[in-house]
Order: C-alpha cells, then sequence, then structure tokens
C-alpha cells in the first residue's frame, strides 16, 4: 500500500542534486552520511526540523543535474517519505524507484499547500489530501503495482535479488 501522511517540507524550482546533496559530501555513498547533510544547502537546518514521515514538495524540474543516485538515497534516508513535485528531471525520476523512494508528479499542490502543512498522500488511489483544509482532494497519477513491488522491495537492485531467491 502507498499511503504517506507528514508535514510538508517545501523547495522551488529547479533544485538540483548539489542543492539536495552538496557534491563535498559525496566522498561516501554512506546513506546515514548523506542524510545528515539533505538540503543543506537550500536549509541549513532541514534535517534537524524536518522528522521521519515527512514530504517534500518541490516546483518544476526537481532533482536535475547529475546522473548519481547520491541524490535521492540522501532523501529516503533523511527520512523523507515521499517527494511530490510539478516535474522531475528524468534522470532522478528513475534514480529515486530505483532505490526505492516514492515520488509523484502534481502541477497542483505547491500552490495549495505550505511548510509544516500535514497531507495524506494515497498512492494507490491517487489522490493527495490536505488534512487542515476542506478543498477536494488533488487528483495524482497513482504508482502502476509492479512499481508498488520495486519501492516496497527496497529499490531495484533488491526487487531483482528477491526475484532470483
Amino acid at each position: 500500500m502507498m499511503k504517506f501522511k507528514g508535514k510538508v517540507w517545501k523547495f522551488g524550482d529547479n533544485i538540483d542534486t548539489d542543492a539536495i546533496i552538496p557534491a563535498r559530501y559525496l566522498t561516501t555513498s554512506d546513506p546515514a552520511h548523506l542524510a545528515a547533510h539533505c538540503m543543506e544547502d537550500a536549509d541549513p537546518e532541514f534535517v534537524k526540523k524536518m522528522h521521519a514521515g515527512d514530504i517534500m514538495v518541490g516546483g518544476e524540474n526537481f532533482g536535475c543535474g547529475s546522473s548519481r543516485e547520491h541524490a535521492p538515497i540522501a532523501i529516503k534516508a533523511a527520512g523523507i517519505s515521499c517527494v511530490i513535485a510539478r516535474s522531475f528531471a528524468r534522470i532522478f525520476y528513475r534514480n529515486a524507484f530505483n532505490i526505492g523512494l516514492p515520488i509523484f508528479e502534481s502541477k497542483e499542490l505547491w500552490d495549495k499547500v505550505s511548510n509544516s502543512q500535514e497531507i495524506e498522500v494515497d498512492g494507490d488511489s491517487g489522490t493527495i489530501r490536505i488534512t487542515d483544509s476542506c478543498m477536494a482532494p488533488i487528483q495524482i497519477n497513482p504508482i502502476p503495482p509492479f512499481m508498488q513491488e520495486l519501492i516496497q522491495d527496497g529499490g531495484l537492485m533488491r526487487h531483482l535479488a528477491k526475484k532470483r531467491a
């Protein structure tokens, strides 16, 4: 089941992989080390303020820049449950699924939600609900079942290992 509930952390358009995890921390692939520096240049206090299960909301072209998987690893390891953006850079989109980070596209959400508001995301039915609002749920594309399985297995490599076992 692809259901998430958490506090929103908003970031703008063209958040590149260096804003997600600054290059100076790329001497390791250790998820805990990367998580400690997630979004550090965009918001130095981000990892101190956010809580496991919170949700990142971005603008257009989220995750642009390099092709390295460090960026979605840092987000996932920091405890962000999912990322919702107006659009994603294609390589980030693929890398997120490869490491098991659920992501959703919504052209509407960014304008309708504020930092610290709580939202509920139902990736099965394709809806986002702002919990303290009476507005109708926002429609998103649900994650197809085969992609949900990949995410639930922890990413592509773990999914393939599970299939081989």
